[in-house]
């Protein structure tokens, strides 16, 4: 049974609520809301709700892009070779994809891309192709999410002739590359205003500031922006400021001009409808992952930089069948170790779980990490063996920082990198058996009792009166969703189940039909709680939900999306 969660209503200042209700002339709890994500006046309200690209800023403003940039017109006037290298996810994928594209347009020199092999060459920049751009006679590389821990390879490139130029997002250490240029938010001394770009925006940065320089129409960069969004959503970062102004007009170019590849991914993926970032994380970002996680990431690049329909279909065709592929190894390996963690007799008392088999795919440990945390909620990392080393990929909980812990086990590592939530490693096989014991000694003594239960954060209390379509109008209007913005969640107290209409589906899943006893009535989906369909026949009970549109047969209707439900404290 997945594990009971707690649930947090945010606290938020009554002052402020008041102050954009009357300044807004809207209801309380969609102020709360606002608030809630900083929004604290008319003017930020505005500019919430009316993003605008002017609103995006100066990429100049980015430590080292005049430098870049310059490096960049320099070789483009001495007919130099360009290489441009990115990482083998969505981000990479994306982010070659675009400044590619970009100067494949306005540079008629030679110029390639590169994507590492995930299992022949790991994470970053490779030994393999920096020998690769030295062999064929590449003065520059543009590498693009990624780049930022390569110290010794960008060395090495720099002592073949090389410059490199390094464009990523992730976070530095104290150490950083010697390279020609860095553009990256998070290392010290950048004044940019905004640190929590993808790293396809960093590309769409580095595009922007060439296109000032060379005199180029900003639609000359913007018609990428259907790239960007996809980024955004596949790499899960924080849903404001520019990320937010990127995504919306990225979604909007999607549902109105979207690349063929794009396009063509959706109809492959039967949705009819406009997309959405939901979309983008679970109907685009999975194909043109799989890529990278089953065979070879230079298929998405090829995919995305392709003009042809006939190759474009084959190619969808392709990643199409890879994420299949991806599926029945995730499933087969998440039950796998389900079983091995039921079987453990330490699972109740440790803090951490750290499974190694050498003979899982390298390309779903990340995937198989996040469903561990599903069933045992606590800091996981999943291992396999490639190349006569371990690698592997960690997850984390609410709250806990586990690139921290990893980094606190670094004299084990060969190599490592992440993020808060998110983080990869690769380590000699010999030393596995000491790391899981050092990980969870680190776990132990840093992670809190509450981040050890699963939270539901909750943005407003409502009675279920409010729940129509007026309120689900505006809420739209917070789109698109994602961290920092997420979509809002409601908690309605003293619910009784309407009529014996709520029941259970399939064995897993409950369909609501509730009411409370001012008269109005919801109907909705809670989808794997379907065991707690006794607490809604039973009644009283409280709900927590999302708001979402039911489309059927041409006709659409406002239910909830169930997240939660607990008997109701009174009852």
């Amino acid at each position: 049974m997945k594990p009971e969660k707690r649930w947090t209503i945010r606290p938020v200042d009554a002052q402020i609520v008041n102050r954009l209700s009357d300044a807004l002339n809207i209801q309380p709890a969609i102020c709360r809301i606002l608030a809630l994500r900083g929004i604290t006046d008319y003017e930020s309200a505005r500019l919430f709700f009316r993003p605008e690209l002017a609103h995006l800023h100066d990429p100049f403003l980015m430590k080292g892009m005049k430098k870049a940039v310059d490096r960049i017109s320099e070789a483009t006037e001495w007919h130099e070779r360009i290489m441009v290298y990115g990482d083998y996810d969505v981000d990479g994928t994306t982010s070659v994809a675009l400044l590619y594209s970009f100067l494949k347009k306005n540079y008629d020199g030679p110029l390639s891309y590169y994507i590492p092999h995930r299992y022949r060459e790991g994470y970053g920049i490779s030994k393999q192709g920096i020998d690769y751009a030295h062999g064929n006679g590449y003065t520059l590389l543009i590498t693009l999410d990624c780049g930022i821990k390569s110290v010794e390879m960008i060395t090495y490139a720099q002592s073949l002739g090389i410059d490199v130029i390094v464009c990523d997002h992730h976070l530095p250490d104290a150490n950083i590359p010697s390279a020609f240029a860095i553009l990256n938010p998070k290392q010290r001394d950048c004044k940019y205003p905004y640190k929590e770009l993808s790293g396809c925006g960093i590309g769409f940065k580095l595009a922007s500031a060439l296109a000032l320089q060379w005199k180029l129409p900003m639609d000359s960069v913007y018609q990428y922006l259907d790239l960007v969004a996809s980024s955004i959503a596949a790499d899960i970062v924080p849903m404001d400021g520019e990320n937010r102004v990127l995504a919306y007009y990225g979604v909007k170019k999607i549902n109105e001009s979207p690349c063929l590849a794009i396009s063509t991914l959706k109809e492959l993926g039967g949705v009819m409808r406009p997309l959405t970032i939901s979309d983008l994380v679970f109907v685009i970002g999975p194909r043109v992952n799989a890529a990278g996680r089953m065979d070879d990431a230079r298929k998405a690049v090829e995919f995305f930089i392709e003009t042809d329909p006939g190759k474009i279909q084959a190619l969808a065709s392709a990643l199409h069948s890879d994420n299949d592929d991806r599926k029945e190894v995730d499933k087969s390996i998440t039950e796998e170790a389900l079983s091995i963690l039921q079987e453990d007799e330490t699972v109740a008392t440790r803090k951490s779980t750290v499974l190694y088999r050498p003979h899982w795919h390298k390309g779903v440990v990340g995937i198989v990490a996040s469903r561990l945390i599903d069933h045992y909620y606590r800091p996981t990392i999943v291992l396999t063996s490639a190349n006569g080393k371990a690698t592997g990929s960690a997850r984390s909980v609410s709250g806990f920082n586990i690139y921290e812990a990893i980094h606190e086990c670094r004299d084990l590592l060969d190599n490592y990198g992440g993020h808060f939530y998110a983080a990869g490693m690769t380590m000699n096989e010999g030393v596995v058996n000491e790391f899981i014991a050092r990980f969870e000694k680190i776990v132990a003594a840093t992670i809190t009792a509450d981040q050890q239960i699963p939270e539901i954060e909750i943005d407003a209390e409502i009675p279920l009166s409010l729940v129509k379509p007026a309120l689900n109008n505006i809420l739209k209007q917070f789109e698109p969703f994602g961290p920092a913005n997420m979509k809002p969640v409601f908690l309605t107290r003293n619910l009784y189940d309407y009529q014996g209409g709520s029941s259970v589906v399939k064995d897993l899943h409950l369909r609501l039909v509730a009411h409370q006893k001012n008269g109005a009535i919801i109907e909705g989906i809670g989808f794997g709680i379907g065991d707690k369909f006794e607490i809604v026949k039973e009644g009283p009970f409280d709900m927590v939900y999302n708001l979402e549109e039911n489309e059927y047969n041409g006709n659409t209707k406002l239910q909830v999306k169930v997240i939660d439900v607990r008997k109701s404290p009174n009852a």
